[in-house]
């Protein structure tokens, strides 16, 4: 038996959250998000790659379940924490921005959430390569989003 704190059943115990988050079951997903960034913590750290994708993805399960200021709180924490132990063009922080100006556009905080996509968008163009599908996903919200914006 490997136990609760070895990585792969940290790895495991994730994967199965996430399973659940794709099947829309919130509260599951949640429950066991947070026993991995528990465990993450102690075992990994605090700014430990791992730990901040685990505090990402609970993250987005409360702006799933509409919990905004929750979802709000830890997508800024990751995003900061992202930004100075990774940089701030690194592939994971731009992750952690793309979900905040999601979060930002569920609260209807249209204007922050197209700055946000914006640069987002702009960074991903030029750290990542030109076919990879972030690009194109955050150029989709951005447009759909500045669409939404204009006032007929």
């Amino acid at each position: 038996m490997l136990g609760e704190e070895h990585l792969n059943t940290l790895t495991s115990i994730n994967n199965l959250a996430l399973a659940f988050w794709n099947q829309g079951r919130w509260k599951e997903a949640e429950e066991l998000g947070v026993q991995v960034i528990e465990i993450r913590k102690r075992v990994l750290g605090e700014e430990h790659p791992d730990t901040l994708t685990s505090i990402n993805n609970l993250a987005s399960t409360y702006r799933n379940q509409g919990r905004w200021k929750e979802a709000e709180e830890l997508g800024v924490q990751v995003m900061k924490t992202r930004k100075r132990v990774l940089g701030g063009e690194y592939p994971d922080t731009l992750i952690s921005m793309n979900n905040l100006a999601f979060t930002f556009k569920r609260q209807g905080r249209n204007d922050e959430a197209i700055l946000f996509m914006e640069k987002c968008f702009q960074l991903r163009k030029q750290v990542l390569s030109p076919q990879h599908p972030y690009i194109e996903t955050s150029l989709k919200a951005l447009n759909k989003w500045r669409m939404e914006n204009i006032e007929i």
